[in-house]
């Protein structure tokens, strides 16, 4: 099921994850560190992919469709966790 969320609610939970969080997500997926960055808004398409997300301009920085929320739902379990 795509997750509809704004590009700005996507930023703040990135930038709400304890230092680390990234790697920890990265890690725990057998990601490039790249990859998780590029889900939250990053462009580095040299060293990461892209993992099913899809932005639509718009206010809020516009629109982020999510065709897959598992780096989402593991970034949330982190913040629940604090």
């Amino acid at each position: 099921m795509i997750r509809k969320i704004t590009f700005n609610e996507l930023r703040k939970i990135k930038d709400s994850l304890p230092d680390g969080s990234i790697h920890q997500i990265a890690s725990e997926m057998n990601l490039e560190v790249e990859t998780v960055r590029n889900y939250f808004g990053g462009a580095n398409y040299k060293k990461g992919k892209c993992v099913g997300i899809h932005m639509e301009p718009g206010p809020n920085g516009g629109v982020v469709l999510l065709d897959d929320t598992t780096i989402l739902d593991k970034a949330q379990e982190i913040l629940a966790a604090r």
